[in-house]
């Protein structure tokens, strides 16, 4: 319709009855919105109580409802039959079947639909639909409209399948015998040619023969050419029911009186059957009945019988290859010129040459030439195994190359889809048809295009590798064509409105790194890549180049190359301006974890993932928590403790500042999902730190023993010294004046002391043998001990007695008794011996490493005896 434009309006003549047309039309457009409203009656009329059941309701709609809505009835009976079969079957199959009889076309149609899906769900036994439904089936198989009579032709054959013998051969054969005769309808035989087919396969060849096969030969000479045609074309199904020795003695003499038929579709029927039935002929049959047949067809194809020329270029690499073993040279020879020629024909030039025997053909003749070209396209792979991939080049090479510069873009699309076929055949000779292979990559239809990507991976890697026997050369010469083309047809695809094909090409260019070199697709491929997840508007596109571009870096072994793309990725997707570019930076993360090891992800993009956490957009924030699962799947412990920390950080973040309510949701689901998951742990890692360990635990023992050494070594250098210092020691006044002060300072000093958890037990005081050292004389340890560490005198009265225990001193001794009188009777808590102990470690001289030692060197006996006073000499030191 003519835009109307008022600005500029001409009312001559000519021009007002064209606008008043184009008013016409738009009132035409308008009626049928004002048809299809219902009045007030016809709505009562559709009215259905919404109290009644499904069942009630179908009865009623079927009974007194409008014809549209017994078909919606018809429609819903699997859900009937599924919801409740015995009254289905009880009070709507009648019904259906009453009102089956006047309904028209569609409601027929729907019930034979209907009656097939009840069958293939099993709704019902076999035997309940043969009683209930196959009755109204084979009422109905013969309709008179053909479109209602196939339909209930497909779902009788169905069910024959499902049927036990004894029903089919009682219910649908026996009743064949009348419905096959002359005396019937054209459809009713028509019917009868096609259940033939099915039942032959049903029963054993000797029922076949009995009672199958004499309609089989009355239908094949009927007077209708339309059943003479249907029933050849089931000779086929007959013909593997019985077996070879029947088929040699009945079918074929039929296929060969049928294949001379006057009627052009009844010889082209006998044709197709005859090339079917090639495996089931033994080669006489083969050279002496069906040779002939065939030679004769060729023959009369381009003469007088151009009907059956279509079907014989389809069929021709079949019958070529089946009659491979009985050809002669020459016959060889005669039936590879006549595909060449099937596969010119119709063109105004034809090898190299104008061929002035071809007349200017009318459209429908040239529909025709094109249908014998395609399928000559169709059987090529087929004719170089006729010929053998040796002599390819001297006998086909020039036919494919017509095939694949066609006019028509059938024929090309035709090529395309058998190119991978015919690149296996060749092997190592593929090379000769790498030019093809660029001609058909950068074909103006990308209908042609699209087929030949569907095998592209695999033809590409046969050009480049040349087969299993070619030399390096082929492949180096095909490298430089390769490329420009398969640049060249991404852009077509680009540019075109067809998305599909270019997602698909995208995806099957993710092969490269198999085919050419890192540096080749680092320059001509990978940043077209980026450029179209930034650039193009369609999402499986993009997903498609972004997984692409992935693949292309997981092949990319320089470094510099690889870093360059990391980061443009982080950049230009992960911290965009677009959010549509932050959620496409997502999708490729998604695609890295999948192809690249997590120790690589965690490295790289794990971080600037997290980042997306704070992104003020709701949906990338949302897109994000549905992928943080996949994301701390990549997490190893105890190397990636660190990123499981900020993992958790930016999760906590979420929970508690997230305002969206949808994000939040998918985040709290997410929380339940990371929780549930498990870490993986890295052994390696593990064992290295224990060794670790173990290792650094063995050098502070080393050290702790080297101090030891050499504490032992200063102590006896000092006990030396004191020994020669005790020679010039005071008088006992002296001595016991001393040990008060040392008394009153100790006591003092305990006051202000906390016992340190590492000494809380005393048997383990690394001093107590120290007291052994100076007091092997006196009977309490403790006193001995804290004598020991507290009075200067005492140590200078017992170093000098050359190493000798004894005491010989009277202040001392009555230092001692008086300490034993005032502890008799009376005891302190554990806590002040603990307390005592702990002016231990104060004393770090060699005289406390010295007693260590010594400790080890004490008799049981003695140790025994240390430990009965401990408690009285602590009473003493405190007070």
């Amino acid at each position: 319709m003519r835009p109307i434009i008022f600005s500029k309006m001409d009312f001559s003549h000519s021009n007002l009855f064209g606008y008043i047309e184009d008013l016409q039309e738009l009132t035409i457009i308008e009626r049928p919105v004002r048809r299809s409203l219902k009045t007030p009656e016809e709505i009562e009329r559709l009215t259905v109580d919404e109290e009644l059941s499904d069942i009630e309701r179908a009865v009623y709609l079927l009974s007194s409802g409008q014809d549209i809505q017994g078909t919606s009835v018809v429609a819903n009976l699997p859900v009937l039959m599924r919801q409740n079969p015995a009254e289905t079957l009880r009070r709507v199959l009648p019904k259906i079947r009453e009102v089956l009889h006047v309904a028209g076309v569609e409601m027929q149609l729907t019930a034979a639909v209907s009656f097939l899906t009840v069958l293939q769900e099993e709704s019902v036994s076999i035997h309940t639909y043969s009683h209930s439904f196959l009755h109204i089936i084979l009422q109905n198989v013969e309709h008179r409209d053909a479109g209602v009579s196939n339909a209930w032709l497909e779902t009788l054959l169905a069910v024959i399948e499902a049927l036990p013998k004894e029903t089919v051969r009682h219910e649908i054969l026996n009743p064949l015998v009348s419905k096959a005769q002359l005396s019937q309808t054209l459809q009713s035989r028509l019917v009868s040619c096609k259940i033939m087919g099915k039942v032959a396969n049903k029963f054993e060849a000797h029922i076949v023969k009995r009672e199958v096969l004499p309609l089989v030969k009355s239908l094949c000479q009927d007077v209708e050419y339309e059943v003479r045609t249907c029933m050849c074309r089931q000779l086929e199904h007959v013909a593997r029911g019985i077996g070879t020795e029947l088929t040699k003695t009945v079918v074929l003499p039929e296929l060969v009186e049928l294949a001379r038929d006057e009627g052009s579709s009844v010889r082209l029927a006998a044709f197709e059957t005859l090339v079917n039935l090639l495996d089931m002929f033994d080669a006489d049959d083969r050279s002496q009945t069906v040779l002939p047949l065939v030679k004769s067809f060729c023959e009369k194809s381009f003469k007088a019988d151009e009907s059956i020329l279509v079907s014989l270029s389809f069929h021709l690499g079949k019958l070529c290859n089946g009659l491979y073993g009985i050809f002669t040279p020459e016959q060889h020879l005669r039936f590879l010129e006549f595909y060449k020629k099937l596969s010119t024909l119709g063109l105004q030039q034809e090898n190299g040459h104008n061929d002035n025997q071809l007349h200017l053909q009318t459209l429908e003749q040239e529909k025709k030439y094109i249908s014998v070209r395609k399928n000559c396209a169709y059987n090529f792979p087929a004719m170089i195994v006729f010929v053998d991939p040796k002599n390819f080049n001297l006998e086909l090479y020039s036919i494919f190359f017509c095939l694949c510069h066609d006019p028509e873009v059938p024929v090309r699309y035709t090529m395309a889809i058998s190119f991978f076929e015919v690149a296996k055949l060749l092997n190592s000779d593929v090379y000769t048809i790498h030019k093809e292979l660029v001609t058909l990559l950068q074909d103006e239809s990308l209908e042609v295009l699209d087929a030949l990507v569907g095998h592209l991976p695999e033809i590409l890697e046969l050009m480049t590798n040349g087969g299993e026997n070619s030399g390096s050369e082929s492949k180096l010469l095909s490298i430089p064509d390769l490329i420009p083309a398969l640049t060249t047809a991404e852009q077509r695809a680009a540019t075109s409105l067809k998305w599909r094909t270019h997602e698909k090409l995208l995806q099957k260019y993710a092969c490269l790194p198999h085919i050419i070199s890192s540096d080749q697709i680092y320059y001509r491929f990978l940043h077209r890549m980026l450029t179209i997840i930034l650039t193009n508007n369609v999402l499986p596109v993009q997903k498609a180049a972004a997984r692409t571009l992935c693949v292309y870096l997981r092949y990319n072994r320089k470094q510099e190359q690889r870093h360059e793309v990391i980061q443009k990725l982080i950049e230009q997707l992960g911290q965009g301006k677009s959010y549509w570019n932050r959620l496409r930076f997502l999708d490729t993360c998604e695609f890295i974890m999948e192809l690249f090891s997590k120790s690589f992800f965690c490295k790289y993009f794990f971080l600037p993932v997290l980042e997306l956490t704070h992104d003020p957009v709701a949906n990338v924030r949302m897109k994000l928590c549905c992928l943080l699962p996949k994301v701390k799947s990549t997490l190893k412990i105890p190397t990636d403790k660190h990123l499981l920390q900020q993992l958790e950080l930016c999760i906590r973040k979420l929970l508690c500042q997230e305002k969206d309510k949808d994000v939040l949701t998918i985040v709290k689901r997410t929380v339940l999902e990371l929780d549930r998951m498990e870490i993986s742990v890295d052994a390696e890692q593990l064992e290295k730190e224990k060794q670790k360990n173990e290792g650094r635990s063995t050098n502070i023992n080393d050290k702790m023993l080297e101090k030891k050494r050499r504490d032992s070594k200063t102590s006896s250098v000092l006990a030396k010294s004191i020994n020669l210092s005790v020679s010039g020691s005071s008088s006992g006044t002296s001595v016991g004046k001393e040990e008060k002060k040392s008394k009153l300072v100790r006591s003092q000093s305990f006051s202000t002391q906390v016992l340190h958890p590492k000494y809380t037990n005393i048997d383990k005081c690394p001093n107590k043998s120290s007291a052994t050292a100076y007091t092997s004389s006196v009977s309490g340890m403790g006193k001995s001990c804290m004598l020991s560490f507290s009075d200067d005198s005492f140590r200078t009265h017992s170093s000098g007695n050359s190493g000798n225990a004894a005491f010989t001193s009277s202040s001392s001794r009555s230092l001692f008794n008086s300490a034993d009188q005032k502890n008799s009777g009376n005891k302190e808590s554990q806590s002040r011996k603990m307390s005592i102990i702990q002016l231990v470690p104060k004393w770090e001289g060699g005289m406390g490493q010295s007693e260590e030692k010594t400790e080890n060197q004490t008799p049981r006996s003695s140790d025994r005896k240390m430990r009965e006073p401990e408690t009285g000499g602590s009473n003493v030191l405190v007070r």
